[in-house]
């Protein structure tokens, strides 16, 4: 097991240590997490600690396909575990943030069923022989949804200051580039999707 897997295998980890933050009922074990207001808003610092640990099994994503590149390091395991890894992060969180209220269950509903429509979409042109490049609009729906969970997590700070909802503005404008990206996946490939042959 090369080093961007490890890596990989460090961020599912992590994942599983959000997942634990966010979900398990401390009071049952006589532990509160702190609360405490910054400029009248509500802050509890159970989530401010899952958004760290966010952040950096984030940061992990990054590093461990920058050395796998560099290296030259690629693996079909690695690719699997990385797949893998951002699903089960992004996902989880987005599930648990919504069903504590702290966004709309809408996001994570079009957002996973996207993520199955696309996967299944790479599998079958997978099964011809063909990979499936990642797109900009996919890109950049990674991209605000990661930072409107980070914002999530950190209740909209510094935002919410001013009353702007700038967590929710990405987390919307991300949801809205998973619709466009499952069509551009599907219209790029639908022909290969169709086809009976196999590609070699």
């Amino acid at each position: 097991m090369n080093l961007p897997t490890k890596l990989t295998v460090v961020r599912i980890m992590l994942t599983f240590v959000v997942i634990f933050i966010l979900v398990f009922p401390f009071y049952t074990i006589g532990i509160e997490w702190p609360k405490f207001l910054v400029s009248g808003v509500p802050i509890k610092l159970q989530y401010l600690v899952a958004g760290f640990i966010f952040i950096v099994a984030s940061i992990t994503d990054y590093v461990d396909g920058y050395l796998a590149r560099k290296n030259n390091q690629v693996t079909d395991t690695g690719k699997m575990l990385d797949a893998i890894a951002d699903k089960i992060l992004v996902d989880s969180s987005l599930i648990i943030l919504a069903s504590q209220g702290f966004i709309s269950v809408i996001i994570p509903v079009v957002i996973v069923l996207r993520d199955i429509v696309v996967d299944a979409i790479k599998m079958e042109a997978a099964s011809k022989g063909k990979v499936v490049a990642a797109i900009y609009s996919g890109k950049l729906k990674t991209a605000t949804l990661m930072i409107g969970l980070v914002l999530t997590f950190f209740y909209n700070l510094p935002f919410e200051l001013i009353n702007i909802r700038v967590a929710d503005f990405f987390l919307y404008f991300a949801t809205i580039m998973s619709i466009i990206s499952a069509i551009e996946y599907f219209s790029i490939n639908k022909t290969l999707i169709f086809s009976k042959e196999e590609i070699f």
